[in-house]
Formats: C-alpha cells, structure tokens, sequence
C-alpha cells in the first residue's frame, strides 16, 4: 500500500519505442521535448539554439525541415547536437527521406498533407534503412480533408481515426517504432482525443496542447490540459508549445512533470504569495533565487514563506526553509529541523549557498551508493 495513495498516478502501459538514444514509453522516464525556431538552413545559429536547450534539461528537440536547404544543414545539426533530433516534416515526403539520410532519430510526419500510402511507404523504407523511428502527429488544424467532410468539423473522433488510419499503413509495412500525437489547440479537444486514443492503443503517446499562446497564456492552457491527461497517466513524452524561447518550454515542461511528481530535476522552491506578514521581500527574494540557483539541476527543495503562520509547517517538508522572523532575525531549517538563526540582507547568497552545499552531498551520496 503507498502510504499517500492520492498522489499515486498509474501511468498507461505503453509499448517503448526509441527515439535515438531516449526510450519512449513503457517504464521509461516522461521525456521532455522541445522544437528550435531558428532557420534550419542556418546551421550554426540552430546548433547555438540547441546548445541552450540542452542546457535547460531537454531529452529531445525537434527541427523543422521545410525544405532541401534545411535537410542539407541537417546533418551537421545532428552531428553537434548531444540530445536525438527529431525532423519535423510536412507536405514533402522527400524531405522525410532527406532528413533520415541526415542521421534523425525520428521522422515526425503528418497524416494530414505527407500525401499517398504510396509516398508514406517510401518514407517508412527510409526509416528502417536509417533506424529512425516515427511520430504520427494529427493536428485538429490540418485533418485529412475526406474527414472534415463526414464530421463536419475537427473532432476527436476525426482526430482518433485518422491517427489509427495512419498507423495501419505502418503496421502493414512491418513497421512500428512510432508514436502518435493528436494535438488541438482546444483544451477540451485535445483532452478528448488523447483520452480515446489512449485507449484504442498502445502506442506511445506524444502530449501537448498546440499553438497554445504566448508564455502566460500558453503555460497555464498547457497545464490545464496536459496537467488532466499526465495526471490520468497519459503521456509518454510532452512538447510545451508556447510562442516563446524553446528553452521557456523546457522549463515549463518540467515545472508541470514535477508538480505531479512524475519527474524531478532542479530545484523546486515552494513560496507564499507575500503579504503584510511578511519580514522580507518574498517577491524578489524568490525571483533573484530562481535565477541564482538555475544552473542546479540536483533535484531538491526548498521552502521560502514571508512569516511563521505556514513557515515551520513548510520547512518541515523542505530539503532547506527559510522563514522570515521579526526584527530581521530570520530561521533557517535543514532537512526540516531548525538549523540556525540569521540576520545578514544577503539572503538570496546565504540559501544559495546552503542549496550548492546540499546538492553537492546528494551528489557525492549517490556516487557513493
């Protein structure tokens, strides 16, 4: 029995697949993913955006290929990159095969405008060929036009079907190292879709909401949706889509896998919203923290409350807490236990180093073990 049963989450069982050197689904960690905005055609400024990524925490980054310039630079962009490409690829079957030829670890096509069986074929041959494996990403934007016409809109069922009409024609080209997706950037839509997907198959699923906004809006639309689907145990690898920098994604990404305790990394900071209680600047204080402790990626965490109403009841559950007293006379805790008292304005510097000091001994721990 677990001893706090509500935070269990019984994630689907799914088959694995591997995009490169990351396994999708079964018992493997929910990836998290991203997709670079640079010009592919550009090389080097695409390799300095994944260089960013990569440093953020991504397990995958996917690159648009659009066309032969693109497909062309692919190959030094997979060379330099440490983390699988995945080539993003619609209307030109061609520049799947390219983009296999190029060393991708996955072919994400799209149902609704990569073309013939006939075309899909050649696609699927190039993968096995290269030892890609593929991604059928179903958007409600860009459904197969025959589908449109007898639902009359985009829909889940619409959604669903051309998802599994697209996997039939892999299964019967004997090949099934693929995962599917089928975004909206309708929250209830997508929910709806992934929900009956989840259960017409066992393919690993690739989680997102699509075009879902600018950085506020998109992060909390993402989190409403992926939040219910991961939460029901659906999802094998999420993508943020936010009209933002790629690695606000990442960051997003794994704040939302973390809060449901599916996947830790960095610190969390657990922080009160402030009020006329408060015996510091909480607001900058956790602000110039974040920033400060950002290059951390030990998971840990740490408690940063403005008064002793919550305080030592959130200290008590923290790696590191700090609480604000009065007089400027503050408590500091370490593994839940009152530690120390301090007075110096230089909190920010004084929790940092408190959280290297911390990281560095789980570290040198599970070294040890």
């Amino acid at each position: 029995m677990s001893i706090r049963p509500y935070r269990d989450i019984q994630r689907r069982k799914a088959r694995t697949v591997m995009v490169g050197s990351v396994a999708v689904g079964g018992d493997a960690p929910i990836s998290v993913q991203t997709m670079t905005n640079s010009l592919t055609a550009d090389a080097a400024a695409t390799i300095e955006q994944i260089r960013r990524i990569e440093e953020a925490g991504a397990d995958i980054v996917r690159v648009s290929c659009p066309d032969v310039e693109s497909t062309a630079a692919l190959k030094a962009i997979v060379a330099a990159a440490q983390i699988p490409i995945v080539a993003d690829i619609h209307f030109h079957y061609k520049r799947a095969i390219e983009s296999a030829e190029a060393g991708a670890a996955c072919l994400r096509i799209n149902p609704g405008n990569i073309g013939s069986e006939a075309k899909v074929r050649e696609v699927i041959r190039a993968a096995k060929d290269h030892g890609c494996s593929m991604r059928i990403g179903v958007n409600a934007g860009s459904l197969e036009q025959d589908l449109l016409e007898r639902y009359g809109e985009p829909c889940p069922e619409a959604m669903v079907e051309s998802a599994l009409n697209h996997a039939r024609i892999l299964e019967d080209n004997d090949f099934r190292d693929f995962k599917i997706s089928v975004k909206a950037s309708d929250v209830f839509l997508a929910v709806a879709a992934y929900q009956a997907l989840a259960d017409a198959c066992d393919y690993p699923l690739h989680v997102g909401i699509t075009e879902a906004g600018g950085l506020r809006t998109g992060t909390v639309k993402s989190s409403i949706g992926m939040g219910m689907l991961l939460w029901s145990g659906i999802g094998d690898t999420i993508r943020v889509s936010l009209s933002a920098d790629p690695v606000e994604e990442v960051k997003v990404g794994f704040e939302m896998l973390k809060s449901l305790n599916l996947r830790h990394r960095g610190v969390n900071i657990i922080s009160c919203p402030s009020c006329a209680r408060q015996q510091f600047n909480v607001i900058d204080t956790v602000a110039a923290l974040e920033a400060r402790v950002a290059h951390i990626t030990t998971p840990m965490s740490v408690s940063v409350i403005g008064c002793v109403v919550n305080g030592p009841g959130e200290a008590r559950e923290t790696d590191i807490g700090f609480t604000g007293g009065g007089a400027g006379t503050h408590q500091v805790y370490i593994a839940g236990v009152p530690h120390h008292r301090f007075k110096d304005p230089d909190i920010i510097e004084h929790l940092a180093e408190l959280i290297e000091r911390k990281a560095a001994e789980i570290e040198a721990a599970k070294a040890v073990s």
